[in-house]
């Protein structure tokens, strides 16, 4: 896969290799989407202040996640269904982030079982969860996660009901995890005091998945939580939300160093990672571009995502005159104008048939 030089090549072979049905599950959002929209807007609102003359002949572009190092701050997002987009599914992705050195987020609603996807993996692991039964349906899970050696738990919370996709609408299509689905409704049922149940029934390290507000923010950190996953679902739940880079800096201010910032919606480079971590976070997912990657040739293709995005880290943040995230603030970056497209890659967003 060293025959990709830079992501876009990923993505367009992504957009060849997929149908009009999923290309859409992927790539769309719900209704009008301009949450999926601002997030884009937001990453690209930021601009850097760079400095010079600093000695930056070693970068080290790695990070740390809930006590694990890792190759770069970047982790693979939970994605449902993902064996419909390339046929190892939740596997592929184990398997990847072990041989690059990070760190894969499994959703409870992919496929292969969990176990399987454990054992792809050597590294440290982690389970995202919808709630789909009883608290006893949940023991019975939370057992099988343990048993199966993952290092932390996140429980999504901002989906309470399924984002009207238009994409998926009009094409009539509905992914594998969404056909396959039963007692949904129970997710609607998700209150803070059943987050605490299941944070103590888990007793590792525990995350909420979906927090878009400081008042919630500062709630978790209240309740106990180790990580904080700022995230809109990229755009694909409720509409006319806020970028969330916007919603990250506002949380940062709020919540500051008290627990771990993590967060996605639209990140598709090394200097929007940078960005995220100038602002607060620890460690950014990437979801759609995992997608892509796996599309367009499988947990190779992901492997070569992941070393493009070391390789862009790496530049930006020696033209930063950075030599690690650890010199990385707020002082290095700053709000500005947008130019041009709201997308990056706006192009293969809004494909419609396959380029030759």
């Amino acid at each position: 896969m060293t025959q990709f030089t830079c992501s876009q090549e990923i993505v367009t072979q992504a957009r060849r290799a997929l149908n009009q049905e999923v290309w859409d599950y992927l790539t769309g959002g719900a209704e009008s989407e301009m949450t999926m929209r601002r997030n884009r807007h937001a990453l690209d609102s930021y601009v850097f202040l760079p400095r010079v003359l600093r000695d930056v002949s070693h970068v080290d572009p790695s990070g740390a996640m809930l006590g694990h190092k890792v190759r770069i701050p970047v982790f693979l997002a939970p994605i449902g269904s993902l064996q419909a987009i390339e046929k190892g599914g939740g596997a592929s992705s184990c398997r990847a982030a072990s041989t690059f050195g990070t760190i894969p987020m499994i959703s409870s609603i992919t496929e292969p079982s969990l176990e399987e996807c454990a054992a792809a993996t050597t590294g440290p692991k982690m389970f995202q969860l919808y709630v789909r039964g009883d608290f006893d349906w949940i023991r019975s899970i939370l057992g099988r996660v343990k048993a199966a050696g993952y290092d932390a738990l996140a429980v999504t919370v901002d989906s309470s009901h399924y984002g009207i996709r238009e994409r998926q609408l009009m094409n009539g299509y509905l992914p594998p995890s969404v056909k396959a689905q039963k007692d949904r409704h129970l997710q609607a049922a998700i209150t803070w005091d059943l987050a605490s149940r299941i944070r103590d029934e888990w007793g590792g390290a525990f995350i909420l998945k979906g927090i878009a507000h400081v008042e919630d923010a500062a709630m978790a950190v209240a309740r106990g939580v180790d990580a904080v996953y700022i995230s809109n679902h990229g755009g694909r739940q409720l509409d006319h939300c806020a970028g969330a880079l916007d919603t990250l800096a506002e949380i940062a201010a709020e919540v500051g160093k008290k627990v771990e910032l993590i967060v996605d919606g639209g990140f598709l480079r090394g200097t929007d990672v940078i960005k995220a971590i100038a602002l607060g976070a620890s460690s950014v997912g990437i979801g759609r571009l995992q997608g892509w990657a796996l599309a367009a040739g499988g947990e190779a293709a992901l492997v070569r995502l992941l070393e493009l995005l070391e390789r862009e880290i790496i530049n930006a943040l020696g033209l930063l005159g950075l030599t690690s995230f650890a010199e990385l603030g707020p002082n290095y970056v700053r709000k500005a104008e947008v130019i041009g497209p709201t997308h990056e890659f706006s192009t293969f967003y809004h494909l419609k048939s396959r380029p030759v």
